[in-house]
């Protein structure tokens, strides 16, 4: 659960830089939201691997 805190806590810091490479074209803002969803698709991943673990341990 702790890890989907972490996932919900980065889209919500992604998103003012979503919004200003989408509607100012800012491109380093881009550059941020890149690196935010790369950590974003580790954190699931894990997050996925954790809720795979946990199923087959039952």
């Amino acid at each position: 659960m702790e890890k989907f805190e972490k996932v919900k806590a980065l889209v919500a810091s992604i998103e003012t830089d979503v919004e200003k490479f989408y509607n100012a074209g800012n491109a380093a803002a881009g550059t941020r939201v890149r690196k935010g969803m790369q950590d974003l698709k580790v954190l699931a991943q894990e997050i996925r691997s954790e809720v795979t673990e946990k199923k087959n341990a039952k």
